[in-house]
């Protein structure tokens, strides 16, 4: 199976519409995100999801949070989706369950970090254990209550410093990334990948065309400089 995450990576997720989703594919981004988690204001039905699918050619990656491993596997499948990204507090035991439902699709894992990444190294080494493979680690900023798209910023030191670039899977920093700040975020921290939702938005949950073409073009950039 061919690598999810490739370096110079970027994932535009909280798509809820096809136009949204078609300039994202258009400006060049690698992915779009479709949420599912039901309290977050980038929800899509998965009706809408699979209608957002079928009309664009790009990778489609599905977020969940908490979500049973049934209902990953039954919007997965209706959406058409061989790419999940495991955004809640799911264990490396959940993750296999899913892995053996569908050893060929990719598996995404984010972390929300605060202060250090020894959570991340845990979990990773469960993995192992479990024989489970992840595509990639998304690493967002840690808010009490919340499960990412806040728009605060990740710990970017940190994360340069202490992420095992060579035993640990491909890295997608997350957290508050915008047009303004993404070329600074890819210089100090050399990830593989770059993600925003919030960052290209007029309003929560509304995408913003421009926002996200110039994104898109900002972390191509500075990917091709690093």
């Amino acid at each position: 199976m061919a690598p999810l995450i490739t370096p110079g990576w970027i994932k535009v997720c909280g798509i809820r519409d096809a136009a949204s989703a078609g300039v994202a594919a258009t400006a060049g981004a690698s992915a779009i995100g479709l949420n599912f988690f039901a309290k977050s204001p980038r929800s899509v039905a998965p009706d809408q999801a699979a209608a957002i699918v079928s009309k664009q050619q790009f990778q489609p990656i599905g977020l969940f949070v908490n979500h049973s491993t049934d209902e990953v596997d039954a919007i997965a499948t209706k959406v058409g989706l061989t790419a999940v990204q495991l955004h809640g507090d799911e264990t490396p035991r959940v993750l296999r369950t899913i892995h053996e439902q569908h050893p060929d699709w990719h598996i995404l894992k984010a972390f929300r970090i605060a202060d250090s990444l020894r959570p991340v190294e845990e979990f990773l080494a469960e993995c192992r254990t479990l024989g489970v493979p992840l595509a990639g680690c998304l690493l967002d900023a840690r808010v009490e209550g919340e499960f990412g798209g806040t728009g605060q910023v990740a710990p970017w030191e940190l994360i340069a410093n202490e992420y095992d670039r060579a035993n640990w899977p491909p890295l997608i920093l997350a957290g508050g990334l915008t047009c303004e700040n993404v070329a600074d975020a890819i210089r100090a921290v050399r990830p593989d990948g770059v993600d925003t939702a919030s960052g290209v938005e007029s309003s929560p949950g509304v995408k913003d065309t421009k926002l996200i073409t110039r994104f898109v073009a900002e972390a191509k950039s500075a990917f091709g400089n690093a």
